[in-house]
């Protein structure tokens, strides 16, 4: 079994935005020489999440639209704390914090259109993801 661990740094320069990891994910997936096995994605902040979907601007946009109908920018009792960031721990919720990818001969087994993003909701300070992927 092999057992391997490495990170992906963020800070964007937007508050809110999705950002393409693909890449970065399939090439620590390569270097890996994991042949059968998973990679978990993981956002290790509380305002970020991870995302599987289509590589289209329309849909980020509906995404990002839509998640600030479901929470919009408010004021939440945790802004009491001194924080602003409210709606973005609410927004992590609904994205979720990590997602598990398959590998298979070597290559992430996404379907045609999926592609792995990173989710900010309170950006523009350094974040980071942590990739570890298992197999054989």
């Amino acid at each position: 079994m092999i057992i391997k661990t490495d990170y992906i740094f963020m800070n964007t320069e937007k508050r809110k935005c999705l950002v393409h990891i693909t890449d970065k994910v399939r090439d620590f997936v390569k270097k890996s020489n994991v042949k059968e096995g998973m990679v978990l994605v993981s956002a290790m902040h509380i305002t970020a999440g991870i995302i599987v979907n289509d590589y289209e601007e329309g849909l980020w946009k509906d995404i990002m639209d839509w998640l600030e109908r479901v929470a919009p920018v408010s004021d939440y009792l945790h802004h009491n704390t001194g924080e602003d960031n409210g709606d973005a721990h609410l927004k992590r919720i609904v994205v979720h914090h990590q997602v598990i990818v398959p590998i298979t001969n070597g290559n992430l087994d996404l379907g045609p259109w999926e592609q792995i993003f990173y989710a900010e909701f309170d950006g523009q300070r350094k974040k980071r993801i942590v990739l570890k992927v298992m197999g054989e």
